[in-house]
């Protein structure tokens, strides 16, 4: 159980837009294999098998917190499409998406290629998944480091920095999940 409160966890506020272009990229954060849901719903569906309570109990804290990176994600998106028109979207290619979607966000990657359940790793065997989201947290590092290389919007950085920084902390987090388990492994001789 946890309490929803209800603002994001890191304000975003846009300062160039509209930009559907940029937005159009940052949908890779959104509804990609390395994206916030993937990460959000891979950890939430792996905890079950975890042998020990912390490491369950870190896999449940980050699984909900991307679920609030994914709300920053879509704030961002929606704030720069917002005020885009049907010219703004034909200039930079997308008339295609606004012809689908418009204004609506639809969990798909940058390419337009829909989300899919495809893209979450869960094996029961807790040394192979904590090492699929270390790995995870380091593709979603360097997919924040590449969007950063393609805006010059400052509060557009801003969000990507705190959420890049956060992937950061969840490897980190992630490496202590795992030795936790192996020292648990080791005294149960399961290896």
């Amino acid at each position: 159980m946890w309490i929803y409160e209800k603002k994001l966890q890191y304000p975003v506020k846009v300062t160039c837009g509209p930009n559907p272009k940029l937005a159009q990229y940052l949908f890779t954060q959104y509804g990609g294999p390395d994206g916030e849901l993937s990460a959000a719903l891979r950890y939430l569906n792996q905890r079950y098998t975890i042998p020990t309570n912390e490491a369950k109990g870190l896999l449940t804290d980050i699984g909900t917190e991307e679920l609030a990176h994914v709300e920053v994600i879509t704030t961002l998106i929606y704030q720069l499409t917002k005020d885009a028109t049907v010219e703004d979207f034909k200039a930079v290619d997308m008339g295609s998406f606004y012809a689908i979607r418009d204004g609506a966000l639809f969990y798909s990657d940058s390419n337009g290629v829909p989300w899919t359940a495809s893209y979450i790793q869960a094996h029961a065997d807790p040394i192979t998944d904590l090492h699929e989201d270390m790995a995870a947290e380091q593709k979603a590092r360097a997919v924040y480091e590449h969007l950063l290389n393609l805006t010059d919007d400052p509060g557009v950085k801003d969000a990507l920095r705190f959420l890049r920084e956060r992937e950061v902390v969840h490897f980190q987090r992630f490496g202590e999940a795992l030795r936790i388990v192996q020292e648990y492994m080791q005294t149960k001789k399961i290896f």
